[in-house]
């Protein structure tokens, strides 16, 4: 099953982050970066075979919010104030507000707010300048915003092109740590728009997407692992992580159906196992993401 869940997110193409050491970027058919990002951890040669972690860009969550009923949404409350950047000024808050801010800014392009996104793409340019991405993210992008505010799908092109480049700039620069701490960020702030926008709603497919990050949030959880035996922020945010984790495994799992067959004494199993979550379980994981997320803005 976890197998399938990460399949699925991988989409047709992927960035490889190897330990953060070189990297490359490659685009789909329509020239657009793909919305996941395939972090691989190359263990010794003499220890178990590579390892995998699939971790989805803040734009995959936020397209498949807005393609299952949240196109006209046009509400921007709930994210991060550009104004509390000043507020970040040591390197735990900067990479993982860089990041919440960046899913902000994908959030604003995928949603068709061209005035807000120009305002969320200065704040995450000055962010980018100062945890180390500033040639990621060139001056000449603002321009290209400001002729494409009415082109949602431009928008979301163009914002898709600064969160790959950035966290291609800090892998390439064996920033591993900062970039652990980006990715974390982005994809906390894309469960909290998405439970932000919807509430529950019993066998709904944001309901489903959701119960599928436990998945994802296991990649995560390991991917932060491997920066974070030398790095106090990291395993803070891994601490943080693993409580969040505790949430997200209370989510029960169904278990596949057996169909009977004519043959003696044979069965087939019909699907894999599917997890199942009921409104309790998605509110207390939502008011957890709710609070985690507060913590690292506030």
């Amino acid at each position: 099953m976890k197998k399938a869940i990460l399949f699925f997110l991988s989409a047709a193409t992927l960035i490889t982050l190897n330990g953060c050491g070189g990297g490359d970027k490659s685009d789909d058919a329509d020239g657009t970066a793909a919305d996941s990002v395939n972090a691989e951890a190359r263990q010794p040669d003499n220890s178990q075979p590579e390892t995998f972690f699939q971790i989805p860009s803040p734009g995959e969550m936020l397209t498949f919010i807005k393609m299952v009923g949240g196109k006209n949404n046009k509400d921007v409350s709930f994210l991060n104030n550009v104004s509390n950047e000043k507020k970040y000024n040591d390197k735990k808050s900067m990479s993982m507000n860089f990041g919440i801010y960046s899913c902000d800014l994908s959030y604003c392009s995928i949603f068709e707010l061209g005035s807000e996104s120009l305002k969320y793409f200065k704040v995450v340019k000055s962010m980018g300048d100062q945890i180390g991405v500033a040639t990621a993210i060139k001056p000449e992008v603002l321009k290209r915003i400001e002729n494409n505010i009415g082109n949602a799908d431009s928008l979301a092109s163009i914002t898709d092109d600064i969160y790959f480049s950035s966290f291609e700039t800090l892998e390439e620069g064996k920033q591993g740590p900062t970039l652990a701490l980006v990715v974390a960020g982005g994809w906390l702030e894309s469960l909290y728009i998405a439970t932000s926008l919807k509430k529950y709603e019993e066998k709904s497919p944001l309901g489903e997407r959701l119960a599928d990050q436990k998945y994802t949030l296991d990649n995560m959880i390991e991917f932060l692992k491997k920066h974070s035996s030398n790095d106090k922020d990291v395993d803070a945010v891994k601490n943080d992580f693993e409580n969040l984790a505790a949430e997200f495994n209370k989510i029960k799992e169904s278990k596949p159906t057996e169909l009977k067959s004519k043959a003696k004494n044979a069965a087939t199993l019909e699907g894999g196992s599917q997890l199942v979550m009921d409104k309790s379980t998605y509110e207390n994981i939502s008011a957890k993401i709710k609070d985690l997320r507060n913590s690292y803005t506030n």
